[in-house]
């Protein structure tokens, strides 16, 4: 079965990450093309990359690194849940990509962002990084406005339409996973 995890890319306290991730995970549950799973950065502490050698090398020195490295290599896709810092994704987030590279080649990534302006210029900014990874990501995402998808700015309350593109960003990620799978034996 193919594993999709589903990145928390904020650890930040008050984060409204896990309350999105939650919700894209209770979405995917009804799907059965694919197993779900929160992967959550709180939960993976790593200090700012300290590794000796890039991660294209594939050779790891420290144990947080080869952990990180066996959690990301199990699974066949993700969604990346992000916020919008400063025009660009957190940098957690992008200190977690930065730590591998292998792991992440030939699998598909679908992002779900949150912000005032539902992330878009944080989700961009992923899809270059991405590229770099050999990360195919998909059209389809989804963008969740303080405006218009949280009651009074914290409460989660996305629209059909909000469900309709994760529905189709879910899609999208399961089945280029699976197509991709060739490449990754």
């Amino acid at each position: 079965m193919t594993r999709i995890a589903i990145i928390v890319g904020s650890v930040r306290p008050g984060r409204y990450s896990r309350l999105v991730a939650d919700w894209v995970l209770e979405t995917a549950a009804r799907r059965n093309d694919a197993e779900f799973e929160i992967v959550d950065l709180a939960d993976h502490p790593l200090p700012h990359l300290d590794e000796p050698v890039p991660a294209s090398a594939g050779q790891y020195a420290n144990e947080h690194t080869k952990a990180w490295s066996r959690v990301i290599a199990g699974y066949d896709g993700y969604v990346f849940v992000t916020p919008e810092y400063n025009h660009s994704t957190t940098g957690v987030l992008k200190n977690a990509i930065d730590y591998l590279y292998a792991e992440w080649n030939n699998k598909a990534a679908g992002f779900v962002g949150y912000g005032v302006v539902g992330a878009a210029r944080a989700v961009e900014h992923l899809r270059l990084i991405a590229a770099e990874l050999q990360l195919a990501t998909v059209r389809s995402q989804v963008a969740l406005s303080f405006y218009t998808d949280f009651e009074n700015f914290t409460r989660l309350t996305p629209g059909q339409a909000q469900l309709d593109a994760l529905d189709a960003t879910l899609g999208q990620v399961v089945a280029w996973s699976d197509a991709l799978a060739k490449l990754r034996v």
